[in-house]
C-alpha cells in the first residue's frame, strides 16, 4: 500500500494534468514526466530510471484518458477513420522500437534530454499559438505507415500521445484543423499500446526493480493519476469556454519551460 503522502501527491498530479488537458488541449506527459520523475527520485530510484518510468507510465495513462476522448470526437463525426487506420500499421511499428528496443538501449540521461527539448519545442509553439499552414494532400498507403512509424517512434521516447506530431502534420496535409485533432485522439490508443507493450517487453529483466512496477510501469503512479485525470479532463474542458484560454496558454507556456529546464538539467546531472 502507497504510503499517505506518496498518494496524495499522485492524486494531485493527476487532477491537475487531467483539468489542463481539457482545459488547454495539451497531452498530460508534458506535466506527468517532470513530476513523476521528481516523485520517484525522492523515494531513492536512481535518477536515469526514475525518467524511463515516469515515461513509461505517463504514456500506459493515455490507454485510459483516450477512450473517453475519442468516443466524444465520434458522437460529433470529426474522426477521420481511413487515416486512423492507414496510419495505425506504421504507428505499431513505430511504438515497438520506441518501447522496446531504443527506450531500453538509451540513457536515462538521454531521454531526459530529448523531453526536454520536445517540451520547450511545445511550449514555443504555444507561445506562438502558430498553427501550420495546409499545403497538400495525405500521401499513399506507404506514405502513411512511414508517417505513422515516426509518429509512433518519437511519441515512445518522450511518452506523449502523438498529437505533437500528428496534428501538425494532417493540418499539413490540407486536414481541417477539428478533424486533425479529434484523429490524433484516435490515434493515442494504439501509440500508446504498442508504446506499453515495449516498455514492459524492454524492462522485463531489470536488474533492480522497482517495487510494484512491471517492466517500466509504475503500477501505484499508473492506477492513481490515470482515474483521477479521466475524471477531471471533462471539468476543464468545460472550464475552457468561461476563461480567456489563450491568456491562460501562454502562462502555461512560462510553466513548461521550467519544467523543460529542469529535465534538461535531470539529463546534463546524471550523464
Amino acid at each position: 500500500m502507497p504510503e499517505p503522502t506518496l498518494i496524495l501527491e499522485l492524486l494531485l498530479l493527476g487532477c491537475g494534468t487531467g483539468f489542463l488537458a481539457g482545459l488547454l488541449g495539451i497531452g498530460g506527459g508534458m506535466l506527468l514526466v517532470p513530476f513523476m520523475t521528481w516523485i520517484l527520485s525522492q523515494r531513492g530510484v536512481d535518477a536515469a530510471l526514475a525518467v524511463k518510468m515516469a515515461i513509461a507510465t505517463s504514456m500506459a495513462t493515455i490507454l485510459f484518458t483516450s477512450i473517453s476522448s475519442v468516443r466524444a470526437h465520434h458522437k460529433r463525426g470529426a474522426v477521420r477513420w481511413e487515416l486512423v487506420r492507414g496510419l495505425a500499421p506504421g504507428i505499431v511499428i513505430g511504438g515497438l522500437l520506441a518501447g522496446a528496443g531504443a527506450f531500453a538501449v538509451l540513457k536515462g540521461s538521454t531521454l531526459a534530454l530529448v523531453f526536454g527539448v520536445f517540451v520547450a519545442f511545445s511550449a514555443t509553439q504555444m507561445l506562438l499559438n502558430r498553427k501550420p499552414k495546409p499545403t497538400r494532400q495525405v500521401p499513399g498507403p506507404a506514405g502513411r505507415v512511414a508517417a505513422g512509424g515516426v509518429i509512433g517512434f518519437v511519441s515512445g521516447l518522450v511518452g506523449a500521445g502523438g498529437g505533437f506530431i500528428s496534428v501538425p502534420f494532417m493540418t499539413w496535409c490540407n486536414v481541417a484543423i477539428h478533424n486533425a485533432v479529434a484523429t490524433s485522439a484516435a490515434l493515442g490508443f494504439p501509440i500508446a499500446l504498442a508504446n506499453v507493450a515495449g516498455y514492459v517487453i524492454g524492462g522485463w529483466q531489470l536488474a533492480n526493480p522497482v517495487p510494484a512496477s512491471f517492466g517500466y510501469l509504475w503500477l501505484p503512479g499508473l492506477a492513481i493519476v490515470a482515474l483521477t485525470s479521466v475524471l477531471f479532463a471533462p471539468v476543464g474542458a468545460r472550464t475552457a469556454h468561461a476563461m480567456n484560454v489563450g491568456q491562460l496558454k501562454r502562462a502555461f507556456a512560462l510553466l513548461l519551460y521550467a519544467l523543460a529546464a529542469y529535465m534538461l538539467y535531470k539529463g546534463v546531472a546524471t550523464r
